[in-house]
C-alpha cells in the first residue's frame, strides 16, 4: 500500500535568506518531523528565516505552538523571521488565537509587536 504523505517541508536556501514551505497538514503526528527539519535553521542569525504557508491545508495547537516557538527563538536571536501567504482558513485560526499581530511577511517586520507572548 502506497500512502501519499500528508506533510511535507521544502527548503529553499539562498544566500541572505532560507524560505521553508509547508504543505498539507501540520498536526501532532508531524510535529516532529517538523522539528528536526527546521531546528538547523532556526538559531542561524546570518539569514532571514521565512515560512510559506501558501500550501498548507491545516494545522493544529501542535503547530502552532512550533510556530510561537521559532517567533521567540528568533526573536530572542534579534534575527528575522517572517510568515508569508497564510491562507484564510489558517489566517482565521491565527487571528482566533491573538497570534496574527505577531507574525508578518518579512517586508513588514519592523512592525511587528516588540514583546512576544
Amino acid at each position: 500500500m502506497n500512502q501519499e504523505k500528508k506533510f511535507n517541508i521544502y527548503k529553499e536556501v539562498m544566500a541572505e535568506e532560507i524560505v521553508i514551505y509547508l504543505s498539507g497538514e501540520l498536526d501532532l503526528s508531524v510535529a516532529p518531523e517538523m522539528r528536526s527539519d527546521l531546528e538547523p535553521f532556526i538559531n542561524q542569525t546570518k539569514r532571514a528565516l521565512t515560512l510559506n504557508l501558501k500550501d498548507l491545508k491545516y494545522i493544529d495547537s501542535t503547530g502552532i505552538g512550533i510556530l510561537v516557538s521559532i517567533l521567540k527563538t528568533r526573536d530572542a536571536l534579534k534575527a528575522p523571521f517572517g510568515v508569508e501567504e497564510i491562507p484564510p482558513k489558517i489566517k482565521r485560526l491565527f487571528d482566533i488565537t491573538g497570534i496574527s499581530q505577531y507574525i508578518c511577511p518579512l517586508e513588514g517586520s519592523s512592525e511587528r509587536k516588540e514583546e512576544i507572548i
